[in-house]
């Protein structure tokens, strides 16, 4: 199809220009370096940059500019489509077969983690979780092996941010404590999360590291209460779940 000039909004192309400007590659980028990049004049390229940063969508330290996971926003239903989900879903489906449970990969949007793929063995939450679906970090087993990839201050300042209110009984809402689980997880390598999400459910879950030592996203396992204590989970999942990691880190570019 083609489209009429009158029909183009020249500065919301100009936007998606500036957004496309970063890449692996190019992580962090100046004024300067994201007009060389679009082709677009320094004062336009500093408009756009701005209003990315007004809107949530990128962080700026002074000089440098870097989109923040809430771009993630922008095409959150094709998120099934997206390359990792399309690595990460056989893997998935064969850990899930190997445990008999349902398993996730999630990333980290702001407070929240977003559900990448999943292998849903049966349903063990009251909600449908589905690529997309979000849930605190603070108190899932995804969300605590992100936090813990972070720097502890920028982690405390993120779960600080949260809404804490208590989702069931053994929902932890001390900022402390809660702190205290994300430094056990960064020790471990793993977090356990017993019933704190919703009553009934357990997980664990590590985080998945791609080729250059990055932590990208993070997979777990969740299983009804009834069926495993919290203690034996290292014992039972944590093997088979190590094995994906591990063979992930070789594919995750």
């Amino acid at each position: 199809m083609t489209n009429k000039s009158s029909d183009v909004i020249a500065a919301f192309a100009k936007g998606l220009r500036v957004i496309e400007a970063f890449d692996a590659r190019h992580p962090r980028l100046s004024v300067a370096e994201t007009a060389t990049r679009t082709g677009l004049d320094r004062a336009t390229a500093r408009r756009c940059l701005l209003t990315l940063v007004a809107g949530g969508y990128a962080a700026h330290d002074g000089k440098y500019f870097t989109l923040t996971p809430r771009v993630l926003r922008l095409g959150m239903a094709a998120l099934a489509t997206l390359p990792l989900a399309q690595i990460v879903q056989p893997w998935l489906d064969q850990l899930s077969e190997r445990v008999g449970q349902s398993a996730s990969i999630a990333i980290r949007d702001d407070t929240e983690i977003v559900y990448l793929a999943r292998a849903a063995q049966r349903r063990v939450m009251s909600i449908g979780l589905m690529p997309g679906s979000r849930l605190p970090a603070h108190c899932t087993s995804l969300g605590r092996v992100l936090l813990a990839a972070l720097p502890e201050p920028q982690a405390r300042a993120l779960v600080e941010r949260s809404d804490l209110a208590p989702r069931t009984a053994l929902s932890l809402t001390d900022p402390e404590e809660i702190m205290a689980r994300v430094a056990q997880a960064r020790r471990d390598g793993f977090a356990i999360i017993d019933q704190e999400v919703e009553i009934g459910l357990r997980s664990i879950a590590v985080p998945l590291i791609d080729a250059r030592g990055r932590v990208v996203a993070a997979l777990n396992v969740g299983m009804a209460a009834t069926q495993d204590r919290a203690e034996t989970l290292v014992e039972t999942y944590l093997p088979e779940m190590r094995r994906v990691q591990s063979g992930l880190e070789r594919v995750i570019a």
